[in-house]
């Protein structure tokens, strides 16, 4: 199946390129970009030496049209509007969007924290997401045409508390997330506070005091887990910028509504992961690490209660550009497309 990329000097570009190139099934097409047309995509690139000298180029309706699967990998904004340029022109691919355009399926919630042009939700790119009552996200990727492939800040929070929201178990009203994330999710951007000089030997907040534009998406996450309103959900939401290139570790916290136990708890989360090949819920003691699943698809969990404060504490690990972008894009793309789940999937990490 032909495979396109539409982003494909950025991060998630290369990332979603490293996993198609690997694909049993996938060959790569048209690689598209805007202010790097013209260039070879080894500038931007250099660890696939097998597509080094294909060119980028502008964005062609035309000649996207016998790609099986079309990845958007742009900055929020950007892939709406040539999304619709791709339908308007005939171009019938499944579509994958990486960026924010369509996460959302609520447009107060778009206005509020992004602006701008809403276009409309797609079927949301997380296979693990289990819906209330017994719905499956995988069945609706199964039948889909249109992807909207979710946060990497929201993977991991929601990944992290998914259990404990479908089960009723924490206060809904004061979650607090803290990250720890690795620089390649800030992007590509020049910026001051991006510079080695800022970052090497030094950790530094952002999007403080309730203004990430992850938080509505984990609410909403939550609701579909629940059956309750993403309005329910009060996250707090607070990510660090740390000196690690890749990675996300979360420790979210809430009350706990009724009691329970660190063992317990350990066994709700095997339980309702059990199925699942790309979560580790961790042996009792053993917490999570971002060493341990760089490079893969891999999530890392643990939970345990504080008795004397009555939170219940989970933490995740994953790799933002792994899970929590390029390989969660692919995984739910062979979902939609009929192949295996797990096609071309990494779930080897790369240490140290």
């Amino acid at each position: 199946m032909k495979v396109s990329i539409i982003g494909a000097s950025g991060f998630a570009g290369g990332e979603i390129l490293r996993i198609v190139a690997a694909h049993p099934v996938f060959e790569v097409d048209q690689l598209c970009a805007s202010s790097s047309v013209g260039k070879k995509l080894g500038e931007f690139h250099p660890q696939l030496p097998q597509l080094a000298q294909q060119e980028l180029k502008a964005v062609d309706p035309g000649s996207l049209k016998d790609s099986a699967v079309i990845f958007l990998a742009l900055p929020h904004g950007q892939s709406g509007k040539i999304a619709e340029q791709l339908r308007a022109a005939g171009v019938e691919s499944l579509l994958v969007d990486c960026g924010a355009d369509h996460r959302l399926t609520s447009q107060d919630a778009w206005d509020h924290y992004y602006g701008g042009e809403y276009c409309g939700a797609w079927t949301y790119g997380m296979p693990e997401l289990q819906g209330f009552g017994g719905s499956s996200q995988r069945q609706l990727l199964e039948q889909t045409k249109q992807i909207a492939v979710p946060g990497c800040n929201v993977t991991t929070v929601t990944l992290a508390f998914q259990p404990l929201v479908a089960a009723g178990l924490i206060d809904p009203e004061d979650i607090v997330a803290t990250l720890a994330v690795g620089y390649s999710g800030a992007g590509k951007s020049l910026k001051p506070h991006l510079l080695a000089t800022s970052a090497l030997g030094n950790a530094q907040p952002y999007a403080v005091g309730g203004t990430h534009r992850h938080i509505p998406e984990i609410a909403q996450n939550f609701a579909v887990s629940s059956g309750r309103n993403a309005s329910d959900y009060k996250v707090t939401l607070t990510p660090m910028l740390v000196p690690m290139s890749r990675g996300i570790l979360a420790t979210v916290t809430a009350g706990a509504t009724e009691k329970t136990s660190t063992k317990q708890l350990h066994a709700l989360y095997q339980d309702f992961y059990q199925e699942e090949n790309l979560i580790q819920v961790l042996p009792a003691g053993t917490w999570p690490q971002t060493q341990a699943v760089t490079g893969s698809a891999n999530v890392q969990l643990q939970v345990a209660l504080d008795q004397r404060s009555g939170k219940i504490i989970a933490l995740s690990a994953l790799d933002n550009l792994g899970k929590g972008t390029a390989q969660a894009a692919v995984q739910s793309a062979n979902l939609a497309l009929g192949l295996p789940e797990y096609s071309g999937i990494n779930q080897i990490g790369v240490a140290p």
